[in-house]
């Protein structure tokens, strides 16, 4: 499900937008300005996005890596023995206990920071159930009202990030999940918010942060939520997409890749 959802381009910003949104190449990755936080989004099972992040980490030298793929357990577990080793250090990770794509993708970013500190921010499936059922101020462990998840969505935004998960899910959602959806989306913005000011806390930063281009969007996903949180943090994100988009996605910056080979997404639900 993550693939099918990450594999699918999303853009079309309801809200705020950047100062300058500024297509660039994967070279460009190297020479990001400074900032405390930097977001790096990608298509999840696209080879070529983790080698630019792996770039783009190997030139900022953070002292905090967030992953969107680790719970916080697994990124406190002790892999500096075996990090040279991707099948090793991808056991060590617990990594497939999640289902994200191949760890041979992603091993590069960690090589690119060894002096990092790991941070996870995972959201468990219990968690994403909940907010089914409860309201999401309640779900979220932190201070919800600090990311603004104690009131409702302004109805446009709440309407547009509906109607893309319907899309991104091959239009085959029953229209009462939708909701439920959008509200895990927004959870999982706001605990990768709080991961990384944690991260910046703690480490002074830089911090960089490994998720998904739709939780790197500046106009509602997780940039967002933590300028909302931390106004004084300096923020820079990028978008990673497979297409050029129709008008200038919500991000500082954004790169456009050759798409990765995969079988129809929308196979799993015909």
């Amino acid at each position: 499900m993550k693939t099918l959802i990450s594999a699918i381009a999303v853009w079309g910003a309801v809200g705020s937008s950047p100062l300058s949104a500024d297509e660039i190449t994967a070279d460009g990755l190297t020479a990001l300005v400074a900032a405390q936080v930097v977001v790096l989004g990608e298509v999840h099972d696209n080879p070529q996005h983790h080698a630019n992040q792996a770039a783009a980490v190997a030139a900022i030298a953070p002292a905090a890596l967030v992953f969107e793929m680790l719970t916080p357990e697994q990124a406190a577990a002790d892999y500096s023995a075996v990090l040279d080793d991707p099948q090793a250090m991808a056991e060590a990770l617990g990594w497939a206990e999640n289902g994200w794509p191949d760890f041979a993708m992603y091993h590069p970013i960690f090589v690119a920071a060894p002096q990092a500190t790991l941070y996870g921010a995972w959201v468990q499936r219990d968690a994403a159930r909940a907010v089914f059922e409860r309201p999401l101020a309640q779900v979220f462990e932190g201070d919800a009202a600090r990311f603004g998840l104690n009131g409702a969505l302004p109805a446009d935004q709440q309407t547009a990030r509906e109607a893309m998960q319907m899309a991104a899910h091959c239009d085959a959602l029953p229209a009462e999940m939708l909701p439920g959806m959008v509200a895990v989306q927004r959870l999982r913005d706001a605990v990768l918010a709080q991961s990384a000011l944690q991260a910046l806390t703690d480490t002074g930063g830089p911090v960089v942060v490994i998720t998904g281009t739709g939780h790197a969007r500046d106009d509602w996903g997780m940039p967002h939520l933590l300028r909302r949180a931390a106004p004084d943090v300096t923020v820079i994100s990028v978008g990673q997409y497979e297409i050029t988009p129709p008008e200038s996605p919500p991000h500082d910056f954004w790169v456009v890749t050759d798409a990765t080979e995969r079988p129809d997404p929308c196979d799993a639900f015909r």
